[in-house]
């Protein structure tokens, strides 16, 4: 079973990607316990559940027992297992501090009695900074902007997800140097989020999408290839055909899309492309291990409206990987930075005797 209560119909008033975080307080069992409403998304290839669905659900549970003039300022988060999409969620929700200007929660979330993930959130009390205070931000990289192309926003996640994205080029796509690439993306939730949620429902979603194509930037900025996939998971012919028939400028957009790829695709075989394509050095694993997020500017943005992520990794070695992320409205506000460490591990291939 995926809940552990039978779900309710969709509330009408929703969007998608509220009615996905959707949590049931337990508050008969204890105050400080949550569940998870609607059954949690597994990925294709994935060893667990998505987890910007455990990341998102923790913030909306520890959200629901601050008061509503506090708002989060950083959340760290681990990822201890892998989350089982056939088994329902308890979050349980520690008050460990209650301060003038400050709140401290921790948030645990279990399976079968056993912790999956755990993260400790930090809220800050409104305008609690004092009248002068001290100020600077990163500017936005400037980007195309996001195309209005129904084409592109279907492709990556299908008619069902909560959340739309579209790829920018990569900067320093052609540098030798893994290290020097930013892999930029435009994301917003795929419907209006309601008034009725507040400002709680745009931070939950933000961090719901902050997880997205995250510890892949390694992957990317080293070209390397993905998942091998078969049976259904390949994309069908009408899948294809949609993507040959789109421009280069477009293309670039899709996820999962480079530029190796999309010269592939260009002058190949569809037998040729798979062929050749399998020749890249292949991930054999990459999970998340930990996911950091620190909120800037936490009521200034809605989630529904275009937001730009530039992700970029500094490091990566011993089989792990470091990514960081900086989000930004369309108008250039910065609203968050993101950190992400990950399992990174190449297909081995046997040594000969």
């Amino acid at each position: 079973m995926a809940t552990l209560i039978r779900p309710p119909p969709p509330d009408p008033s929703q969007s998608i990607i509220e009615s996905v975080l959707e949590l049931t307080h337990l508050n008969d069992i204890d105050p400080n316990l949550f569940t998870n409403t609607r059954p949690l998304w597994h990925p294709p290839g994935a060893r667990g559940i998505y987890g910007g669905c455990v990341i998102a659900q923790t913030l909306a549970a520890a959200q629901r027992t601050v008061p509503d003039n506090f708002t989060i300022h950083s959340m760290h988060c681990y990822f201890v297992l892998a989350g089982n999409a056939e088994i329902p969620i308890i979050y349980h929700v520690e008050r460990v501090r209650d301060g003038k200007s400050f709140i401290t929660r921790t948030v645990q979330a279990r399976q079968k009695g056993k912790p999956i993930f755990t993260t400790t959130m930090s809220f800050v009390r409104e305008k609690s900074g004092g009248q002068q205070v001290v100020e600077h931000a990163m500017d936005m990289p400037a980007v195309p902007g996001p195309m209005q192309q129904a084409d592109v926003d279907d492709i990556p996640h299908g008619d069902d997800s909560p959340f739309v994205s579209q790829r920018v080029d990569m900067l320093n796509h052609d540098s030798h140097r893994p290290q020097d690439k930013k892999t930029r993306q435009w994301s917003r939730a795929r419907d209006t989020i309601s008034e009725a949620g507040g400002h709680q429902a745009h931070l939950s979603a933000l961090a719901y999408m902050s997880d997205s194509w995250f510890i892949g930037t390694v992957s990317r900025v080293h070209r390397l290839k993905r998942y091998q996939m078969s049976g259904s998971a390949r994309p069908d012919e009408e899948v294809v055909r949609r993507l040959r028939a789109m421009d280069d400028e477009t293309l670039r957009r899709v996820p999962g899309m480079d530029e190796d790829v999309i010269e592939l695709i260009r002058t190949m075989s569809d037998d040729e492309v798979h062929n050749v394509h399998n020749r890249r050095p292949e991930i054999g694993m990459m999970v998340s291990l930990d996911h950091t997020i620190y909120f800037h500017n936490p009521r200034d943005f809605r989630a529904d409206d275009w937001m730009l992520s530039e992700m970029e990794s500094p490091w990566a070695g011993d089989g792990r990987g470091l990514v960081t992320q900086r989000i930004f409205t369309k108008d250039g506000t910065l609203i968050a930075t993101c950190v992400q460490e990950g399992v990174v591990r190449l297909k081995q291939i046997p040594s000969k005797l």
